[in-house]
């Protein structure tokens, strides 16, 4: 699949050129337009392989390293190269550290971080350090002193960082991104979204390699895959451990670091039952792990101010049965979207007053152009087409030498929420100060590139 020389007529060009000289710009070496970056990827895990698939299908990009502890994902990123006819990368294993011979050896353009959350920060500052351009996983960190060494090494070594929130690439997000920008909605008022999203058979599974969802309530050392690391943080943490589905888009409509900037936060938890009662259901009350004490809260709500006056709510709801949702809403001046319902309404334009209407008409209408160009490519990509898009920009970027789409300013403001959460939740709701990571960047003329 060849996709060199889009930029000249992608949506990416104008504003990822427009912020090449910004002080988030820079590239990891000089790469010309034409020529195939050399990529890395550390953490082939469920995850890893679903962004590694979009890389091995990409001709600009040569895969040449994969770091991972555990020999069987690493077999199984693998089999992507062969089955795409394309020679195997080196692998890197043996332990926790080997992620840094596999810098330590050179010749990479980029590296993708796709590994447990603990992992992110340090990684991200030895690629950044060693000159490699970074597209990280969320979340960015785990403490807030790990976003700010995270943000001081990307301005101390100038290397590009994005992380790679995929959800702000979702084609109705992206619709409605392009009608807040053309004032569809009047000035926003109000936001609001979230990660809602059962993820019990996640957390828990019977620890059997290869089998990473549900089929028992083991977790940590005894569990497989994601329920191996993820859920201890469940067990020790109390606030919203995964906030960028939602505040990425509404930090693209609320123009975040682009005149505009979270200036306080508030966080409640309600009260824990789900995993208890899950592994109770699943496991029986004498198992172990019935009697661990799960500290996240059930449902944590976070609200959120920002400079401008825009207040914006975010939820995070992963240990109850519930379907899948985001939960997102626009409220502007003229108008309200919701995806739950997936519908409308635009004062004096909606056919009935007071009424809904289906939103499908206007997001066909408003369709991003970077879903208009690129659908085709992005069909059969993970999470509908949305991990097309986070590889793409991050690679053209890399390409050019443009400033990332999601750059380092915006990692760690969507990510840094978690700690600030917890802060407040401990100390029983407090309002707590939001860091200006920008230090008054947030103020200066530049538009999003995407």
């Amino acid at each position: 699949m060849n996709r060199r020389g889009v930029l000249a007529t992608g949506a990416v060009a104008a504003g990822s050129m427009a912020l090449a000289s910004q002080a988030t710009a820079g590239t990891a070496r000089s790469t010309q337009a034409n020529s195939r970056l050399r990529i890395g990827m550390i953490g082939v895990g469920m995850r890893g392989r679903v962004l590694l698939r979009e890389l091995v299908r990409r001709d600009d990009v040569e895969v040449v390293g994969l770091c991972d502890v555990e020999q069987w994902t690493l077999d199984r990123a693998v089999e992507q190269f062969t089955e795409a006819g394309k020679p195997a990368p080196r692998l890197w294993t043996g332990s926790h550290e080997s992620w840094r011979e596999m810098l330590a050896a050179g010749g990479l353009d980029g590296v993708i971080i796709a590994t447990p959350w603990e992992w992110h920060a340090p990684m991200a500052i030895g690629a950044m350090e060693a000159g490699v351009a970074v597209g990280c996983e969320v979340v960015a960190g785990v403490t807030l002193d790990d976003h700010w060494e995270v943000l001081r090494t990307q301005q101390r070594t100038n290397t590009p960082y994005m992380l790679l929130e995929n959800v702000c690439f979702r084609r109705d997000v992206m619709a409605i991104t392009r009608m807040v920008r053309e004032s569809i909605f009047g000035e926003v008022i109000h936001l609001e979204g979230g990660y809602q999203h059962d993820l019990r058979h996640v957390k828990f599974n019977g620890g059997v390699v290869g089998e990473a969802y549900g089929g028992g309530v083991e977790f940590g050392e005894q569990g497989w895959s994601e329920a191996r690391w993820r859920t201890q943080h469940s067990v020790d943490r109390n606030g919203d451990l995964y906030p960028s589905h939602g505040i990425g888009p509404m930090a693209m409509w609320a123009n975040i670091h682009r005149g505009n900037r979270f200036t306080r936060l508030t966080s409640y938890a309600s009260k824990a039952r789900g995993l208890h009662d899950y592994v109770v259901a699943e496991g029986g009350a004498d198992h172990p792990n019935a009697r661990v004490n799960f500290r996240l809260g059930d449902v944590v709500t976070t609200s959120i101010a920002c400079e401008d006056g825009t207040t914006l709510r975010l939820t995070h709801d992963t240990n109850l049965p519930r379907p899948y949702s985001l939960g997102f809403r626009v409220q502007g001046e003229k108008g309200v979207w919701m995806d739950l319902n997936r519908s409308i309404y635009i004062e004096g334009t909606s056919p009935e007053p007071h009424r809904w209407e289906a939103a499908q008409a206007w997001l066909d209408r408003y369709d991003h152009a970077l879903w208009t160009q690129f659908a085709a490519q992005a069909e059969g990509a993970g999470h509908g087409g949305m991990d097309f898009f986070v590889i793409h920009v991050f690679i053209e970027a890399l390409k050019v030498g443009a400033a990332m789409p999601i750059d380092i300013y915006d990692a760690v403001a969507w990510s840094a929420i978690t700690p600030l959460s917890e802060a407040s939740i401990a100390a029983g709701n407090a309002t707590v100060d939001f860091p200006d990571f920008t230090e008054g960047r947030w103020r200066e003329p530049r538009t999003w590139s995407v």
